[in-house]
């Protein structure tokens, strides 16, 4: 039986002779935000790399993963519709924000007039306006990460990976982007999957929670 959302099924990765994730079936629905614990070297980033279809050939992975049903196997990563959020915001020096915005626009959005709209909403939505030619360098922290968040929804995914992607903010900071993220995944029904291992990420996350060490 599929089920709509993201659907881990006997998932195993192992890298040498060290067995990192062992046989882990996982369904997460559609707005449901999962965490995946467990300490450094424990599996959780080479996890979300077996998903987003960019494991290091290194590791060996087996085991289905299935998007609305449908296997992710034979596509690449561009083409898994996945979007991922690091702790890193990896936004683009050279590019102002509206180019960093523009850059996860999808090829359906056609037209100077119709692309510069959704950056605007982009921008609107995440308390920006009027940051459209503001060249990357001088946000705040907790900006950069919201324009890479909505860079990474205008790509249009149909599930969000989260590896770690509040940990280099500061306490207030990290809990209004923890926030902004859950509440944009939620509104937009994105199957969420959110690699931690600071307890107080999984609390604000409210869900299930899934540690590797124990699983």
């Amino acid at each position: 039986m599929t089920h709509d959302g993201l659907e881990l099924r006997g998932v195993s990765i192992k890298v040498g002779d060290a067995t990192l994730v062992d046989g882990l079936d996982l369904c997460v629905a559609p707005g449901e935000v999962v965490t995946v614990m467990g300490p450094s070297g424990s599996g959780k980033s080479s996890l979300l790399a077996f998903i987003g279809g960019f494991l290091d050939p290194a590791f060996a992975a087996s085991g289905e993963i299935l998007l609305d049903g449908a296997s992710l196997a034979a596509l690449p990563a561009q083409g898994r519709r996945i979007g991922i959020l690091f702790q890193d915001d990896l936004l683009f020096p050279h590019l102002s924000v509206r180019g960093n915005l523009a850059f996860g626009l999808t090829q359906d959005v056609r037209g100077r007039a119709a692309r510069l709209a959704r950056v605007d909403e982009a921008l609107e939505q995440a308390g920006l306006e009027g940051f459209r030619d503001r060249d990357p360098a001088t946000l705040s922290g907790g900006q950069r990460a919201r324009v890479a968040l909505m860079r990474t929804l205008l790509a249009g995914p149909k599930a969000l990976l989260l590896d770690e992607p509040f940990g280099k903010l500061d306490r207030p900071l990290r809990k209004d982007f923890r926030e902004f993220v859950f509440e944009h995944a939620r509104m937009r029904g994105l199957p969420t999957l959110l690699v931690t291992h600071d307890a107080e990420d999984a609390e604000a996350a409210g869900g299930r929670v899934v540690d590797l060490e124990a699983a």
